[in-house]
């Protein structure tokens, strides 16, 4: 096959849509989120300079991408890396998404960095409510979006027989990259700011139990902390839902997403569902959970560090056979931990608080497994009727008429085809990651009760 029809047919494919989001019944809803590479970060390695310094070339890629968002029709649309820097480039999404009925979101980096969240919504679909920005003012001057929707037409009908408009929480997001290991406990925080963000948002506003779905580039596997941290807050990874995959470690390489500028494969790209009969941990319990994940990993897998070394380093130089509270805030420092976009000094006291178990001051061998390096696992399973009150341990009973509405996974697919198998085809051009596109269906489910606010 000669370059020329080499092209050609991976022109072919990325045009072609995926066969099974072709046909979806009038009360569906779909999702696509897609990092499409800014201009000013791809590199063509054949001219030695970034695409932004050629027109012709970005200008084309960028009109396959928003080809292919059209054929797709979603109804909610969440992309990053998009080059808002660009008026031509904004005004051509604008445009055509406009055009096709869409109402758009755009929300640039802090301190000018020239890439930014766009997030499309079909008004055919929802209609929106309230749009809120996020800004984390922290490294990598990351951002978020949460738009607040409604249906715009009657689901289904509640015990009263009328119809109602669902409402749900959507985010458009983009985490930092992990350069190193330290930046691990950055994304982390990135997260916890947006789980954090909604509760307020639905606390000040007085929003009943309603789906909420998190979109985009999370910069970290299912075998990261962020993965970890968001299951623990009773989301659930969309396409692996769809396609019955475990979070055990043989089904962690099934998929890609992304091809890093290192040259490495990886699946990064999520839509996270929650829904509202999901029995969730405090925020912070899951916070100090996810933190003592990485403080553990980075005594093992980065410093190579046996248990009993582990315990020595955080003990430092005490001579009593414990941990004290400077020597553990003194080596989290070491670690890289310790900033106000990582581990502040107030959450550092929470985390010694945990990890200080019967109160005494210090942190005994005992405490130091059962929190950092062998913790226990305190998932439950969930009954039919009754679910856990974290605020007190006693139990609550669920009232037969206390009902929500929330969402389905129906269906998921990557493009191409190919990273579904975990592989990364040379002729995909589009991006240096994969579109995700997943299919909701509204359901009726009874209603959790609300985990208390985390101060």
């Amino acid at each position: 096959m000669t370059k020329k029809q080499r092209r050609e047919a991976g022109a072919r494919r990325q045009r072609r849509r995926p066969p099974l989001l072709q046909a979806r019944d009038e009360r569906s809803i779909s999702c696509t989120t897609f990092n499409i590479l800014a201009p000013i970060y791809k590199r063509m390695e054949s001219e030695n300079c970034r695409e932004s310094q050629n027109r012709a070339n970005w200008f084309s890629r960028n009109e396959k991408i928003i080809d292919r968002l059209l054929a797709d029709r979603s109804s909610i649309i969440c992309l990053q890396e998009v080059w808002l820097g660009n008026d031509e480039l904004v005004n051509m999404y604008e445009k055509r998404l406009g055009d096709a009925n869409y109402t758009l979101f755009k929300l640039a980096r802090t301190n000018n960095r020239g890439d930014g969240l766009l997030t499309a919504v079909h008004r055919n679909y929802f209609r929106v409510l309230n749009h809120r920005e996020l800004l984390f003012n922290d490294f990598g001057d990351r951002v978020a979006q949460l738009l607040h929707v409604e249906s715009a037409m009657p689901y289904m009908q509640n015990r009263s027989s009328s119809c109602v408009q669902q409402q749900s929480l959507i985010v458009n997001t983009h985490l930092v990259f992990p350069h190193d290991h330290s930046l691990s406990i950055v994304r982390l925080k990135q997260v916890y700011k947006i789980l954090h963000y909604i509760e307020t948002y639905q606390e000040e506003h007085k929003l009943g139990p309603m789906p909420i779905i998190l979109c985009g580039d999370w910069n970290g596997s299912k075998r990261g902390q962020v993965y970890k941290f968001l299951c623990s807050q009773g989301f659930v990874s969309s396409y692996d839902t769809a396609h019955q995959y475990s979070d055990r470690e043989e089904d962690a390489h099934k998929w890609v997403s992304h091809r890093n500028h290192r040259g490495n494969i990886c699946g990064v790209d999520f839509i996270w569902l929650l829904n509202p009969d999901k029995c969730r941990k405090p925020l912070k319990t899951s916070w100090n959970e996810a933190v003592f994940g990485i403080i553990k990993y980075l005594l093992l897998q980065v410093a190579s560090l046996s248990e009993e070394n582990a315990f020595a380093l955080l003990r430092a130089d005490s001579h009593d056979d414990h941990i004290t509270y400077s020597s553990f805030c003194q080596e989290l420092c070491q670690l890289g931990m310790v900033h106000s976009d990582r581990v502040n000094s107030e959450e550092m006291k929470d985390l010694w608080s945990e990890a200080d178990h019967d109160g005494d001051g210090v942190v005994n061998y005992k405490e130091f497994q059962r929190c950092i390096w062998s913790p226990k696992c305190d998932n439950q399973e969930e009954e039919d009727d009754t679910e856990i009150d974290i605020t007190d341990g006693s139990l609550v009973t669920l009232e037969p008429n206390d009902e929500a509405f929330g969402f389905t996974v129906k269906e998921a697919v990557l493009f191409p085809p190919e990273v579904e198998k975990g592989l990364w085809p040379e002729n995909y051009s589009l991006s240096d990651h994969a579109p995700l596109t997943v299919v909701f269906s509204p359901v009726r489910i009874p209603c959790s009760p609300r985990t208390p606010r985390t101060p």
